[in-house]
This record gives structure tokens, sequence and C-alpha cells, in this order.
């Protein structure tokens, strides 16, 4: 392990990332701003941040490629995601990383939970139900990194609107071809996020959040913000009640 991992290690536990944890993370590889440093170097030092007993987590979101207004195919192997150079690096090129089979908001995932965090998603009928890997990492007490690229990016905050369902969040269902890791196919069926008319605003979570729920620092080179997912869900969820489109904005 070289001397960029181990900073990125230290850097992490700096943060606030500990031993055993889950981490769901959100990345710019650019923001970095590190010559020399290479994708498998962050993918190492946040797994040493994490120990043997932790789980690293990519979303591996595919809606450019298979959704509502393109293929209705979604491949395990094939169908690329479209969030980023680490995300796709990971999917494609760490041992041992398994993807969950969702057609347009799947993550990866390797260590100690990875089965659970992404063994169930194929059971929901929309991209972040109570089975997806964003409930599962909430529910095993994790925390999301935002990696040079800001909170706004936080699909997770899909899975908590998803329980009041606001009016802008649900298009239509489709059924989607499905072809699993070993080839085998079936169908699925899955509502699309609409989001017509407005914007997301997931960074007004920020000042909702107190104490250790939000720490701010830097690894290498990039401001990174991490969110403690229970604070965040009980939160947000509150404000959705209160205020549907509280973490939204009309586009004019």
């Amino acid at each position: 392990m070289n001397e960029f991992a181990k900073k990125i290690a230290s850097d992490a536990k700096e943060l606030g990332i500990k031993k055993g944890s889950v981490l769901l993370v959100h990345s710019s590889f650019r923001s970095l701003q590190t010559p020399g440093v290479t994708a498998q170097d962050v993918i190492d030092g946040l797994m040493l941040a994490l120990g043997d007993e932790g789980t690293l987590v990519f979303p591996a979101l595919s809606y450019l490629y298979c959704g509502k207004t393109h293929s209705k195919t979604f491949d395990y192997k094939q169908t690329p995601s479209n969030v980023g150079y680490l995300p796709e690096y990971f999917r494609t090129s760490v041992e041992g990383v398994k993807r969950s089979l969702c057609p347009t908001h799947s993550c990866c995932a390797l260590g100690a939970e990875r089965d659970t965090i992404i063994g169930g998603h194929h059971l929901d009928i929309t991209p972040a139900g109570p089975n997806s890997p964003f409930h599962r990492v909430m529910e095993l007490g994790g925390s999301i990194l935002f990696l040079g690229c800001g909170s706004n990016c936080n699909t997770s905050m899909h899975a908590v609107e998803e329980l009041s369902r606001p009016d802008y969040l649900f298009e239509d269902c489709y059924t989607y071809r499905m072809i699993r890791e070993d080839g085998s196919e079936y169908e699925q069926q899955c509502y699309a996020h609409d989001f017509r008319g407005v914007y997301q605003a997931y960074s007004r979570l920020e000042a909702l959040l107190t104490g250790d729920a939000l720490r701010k620092g830097n690894i290498l080179g990039a401001h990174c913000d991490l969110i403690r997912t229970v604070p965040m869900w009980e939160i947000a969820d509150s404000c959705y009640r209160k205020d549907p489109h509280y973490f939204v904005g009309n586009i004019e």
C-alpha cells in the first residue's frame, strides 16, 4: 500500500470515518487535486480506514443509460454507471465488489456487509425503496461521504422522499429486462423519479444537522462532508412531512 493510500486513510479517520463502519461515497476524483494518485489508491485508503469489518459502498446509478427515455434493459455487467470515474472504477475493476439489481439506481459494495446492502434491491418497485442499499446503509448506522462533490448530490434523500411521496417525485412505472451477473434474466417493474418543474436542494439539510451528524474536512485536496445517516433521515423525514417541497426549489 503506497503513501497516497495511507494519507487518504489518515485523512478519512481525521474526518470521522471509523473502523467497522458502513460508508456510502459520492465523489469527484478530480477534486483530490493530487498528481499521481489513482482510483485504486482511493479505494485502498478508504478500505484501510474502514478495516476488515467495514463496508464501502458507491452508487452505480444508470438512469442515463437505462430509464424512462432510454433502454429498458439493465445488464449487471455491461450497463455502466453515470456518476463519475470512481464509482465506475469500483464497479468494474475492484475484486470482490458486487452490484445491486435496480435498472436506474443500483449500488456497488465491498466488505463485511456487502450482501446485506445489495441483496434485496430487486424486491423494490421504486429506485430507493425499503430494500435498497440507501435504506440498508441507514439501517446499519452508516455514513455518507461527499468527496469533493458537495452534499447536493445526496441520492439517499430519494429514499427519505419515498416515505412521504411528495407530488413531484414519481412518474410512470416501467417494465425492465434485467440480466443478472450469471446471465439469467427476469422482468422487473420500477417507477421512475420525475422532478418535473423543480430542482433538488438537498444541501439545505446541512443547516439542520448538529453535533456529530455533519463533519467537514479534507481528504488530500478534496473538501469533504461526512453525514451520519440516522439523524439525517430523522430530520429530513420530519421536514418532508411538514413541507413536502422543503428540499426542492421551483424552476422558473
